[in-house]
């Protein structure tokens, strides 16, 4: 028989083991995590050279180990708090992107900075008067797209388009992308549907998927563009400027792939109304087209933006035809959502800047650029999404290079944003293969093709710019 679990002799035993091999590793590793949460720690790493570091933790060693030891030590626990960080990034942001953002930032604090500076880095990202502007003219433009479903302007505007049948294959979706409404790859679905009838499902979920998002990756009211631009302090036009001649690739190679055998007009039985195809046309250029004249004239961004969001949203309540219950379409459109989405990316930004992880990475050998595009891709294509990468690839580019310019900024955000087109977790593709009874993964495969010519691309440019 085994002895009694709480015998005096096991008792003893178990202490003594204690004391003798666990006590001292756990003091030791209790010592390592306070001094590494203490503001003065981190202080001592952005300004001092690290040998005074190592020889300050190497004091409250109790074991007498080698100062220079300490160094791998230190390198863990930094790399350990950016990696279960990301972990749980990837972990919650299928319940909820903005938590995911929160947490994986605050864990990134916890293993890297003091309490202190957490905090500090909190209450800074919530006080910036231009980061909260941003966050609610993002959380404004679904509702624009909800205003504008709910008042029949999206429905307006495409009965009123009359073009080719291919290119209002490929218009429609482009056109009800530009705005982030919840399930928004199902209102150009049907038009697709009745268009495109004698079109295989297969390449009507293309075109639905391809088009929806290739217009997004250049509009200046894109969330995911312009917090981007935001975190690598760039002008939105500047970068949209560099981002056009992918935008160009991309739609011709979407012509080649999906539209160029499809020929014929569409019979419309409505008369056409230059009134109703101008309306929800001027309610979708009117944000952009004050947000860069107010941009170039009064220097302003993220007012300049939020003032055109606003005016937009305005403007879709007062050329209604019909009343609109705003509570509802707020209701439905959730933009809080939106906005927790650009706090949590900035805070994530910030608490990244103020820990060493910029100096642990900076110190990988490898091309900035190159590993920026390679690792920017991974992600969207593993996250499905653009905002999530975009808040860790570029943060982790400029710890490694001056300052990011224009084309550079190109090169990643192409590399991000055609990961996540492609990607079998957007939800796009899976309700849009759900509507046409088409395999998620005959999706995949058709949008691979061109989106493998432009990955490829990204990634020879960023081998030679290196």
């Amino acid at each position: 028989m085994s002895p009694p679990l709480f015998a005096a002799g096991t008792v003893r035993m178990r202490i003594a083991a204690y004391a003798i091999i666990f006590r001292p590793l756990q003091l030791y590793l209790e010592r390592i995590l306070l001094l590494a949460r203490t503001k003065l720690y981190y202080d001592n790493f952005l300004n001092t050279p690290r040998r005074v570091i190592i020889d300050s933790i190497a004091i409250t060693c109790p074991v007498k180990l080698d100062k220079w030891m300490m160094r791998p030590i230190l390198a863990v626990m930094i790399w350990a708090g950016f990696l279960i960080s990301l972990a749980s990034i990837l972990i919650i942001s299928r319940i909820n992107l903005a938590l995911a953002l929160i947490s994986g930032a605050i864990i990134l604090g916890f293993f890297t900075l003091s309490p202190a500076t957490v905090l500090d880095r909190i209450v800074f990202t919530g006080s910036d008067p231009s980061i909260l502007m941003l966050a609610l003219a993002v959380g404004i433009i679904p509702v624009i797209g909800g205003t504008m479903k709910t008042s029949g302007q999206i429905d307006a505007l495409v009965d009123n388009l009359r073009l080719p049948r291919k290119y209002l294959l490929a218009l429609s979706p482009a056109l009800m992308g530009l705005l982030p409404i919840p399930g928004g790859a199902l209102l150009s679905a049907p038009i697709l549907e009745k268009a495109g009838a004698d079109v295989p499902g297969d390449i009507l979920a293309a075109i639905n998927n391809w088009f929806r998002h290739t217009l997004i990756m250049v509009y200046p009211l894109s969330a995911a563009l312009i917090v981007s631009t935001q975190i690598a302090d760039l002008d939105i036009y500047r970068a949209i400027l560099h981002l056009l001649p992918g935008f160009g690739v991309a739609l011709a190679l979407g012509y080649v792939a999906y539209l160029r055998h499809i020929d014929g007009r569409l019979v419309y039985h409505n008369r056409f109304s230059m009134r109703r195809l101008l309306v929800p046309l001027v309610v979708i250029l009117s944000a952009p087209v004050l947000d860069f004249v107010l941009k170039r004239t009064l220097a302003i961004d993220s007012l300049a933006t939020l003032c055109g969001v606003s005016t937009a949203l305005l403007l879709s309540l007062l050329l209604s035809r019909i009343k609109i219950n705003l509570k509802e379409v707020i209701l439905g459109a959730r933009p809080w959502n939106f906005s927790f989405i650009i706090i949590g990316m900035f805070l994530y930004l910030h608490i990244f800047q103020a820990s060493d992880i910029r100096h642990q990475i900076a110190a990988i050998p490898l091309p900035p650029l190159l590993l920026a595009v390679s690792a920017g891709f991974l992600l969207g294509l593993f996250t499905g999404r653009v905002q999530l990468p975009a808040s860790i690839i570029l943060p982790v580019y400029l710890a490694t290079a001056p300052a990011m310019t224009p084309p550079y900024f190109a090169i990643i955000y192409i590399a991000i944003f055609f990961g996540f087109v492609v990607s079998p977790v957007h939800p796009c593709l899976v309700v849009t293969g759900e509507y046409f009874k088409v395999p998620l993964k005959d999706i995949v495969t058709r949008l691979s093709y061109p989106a493998a010519v432009i990955v490829a691309a990204v990634l020879i440019l960023s081998v030679l710019l290196v």
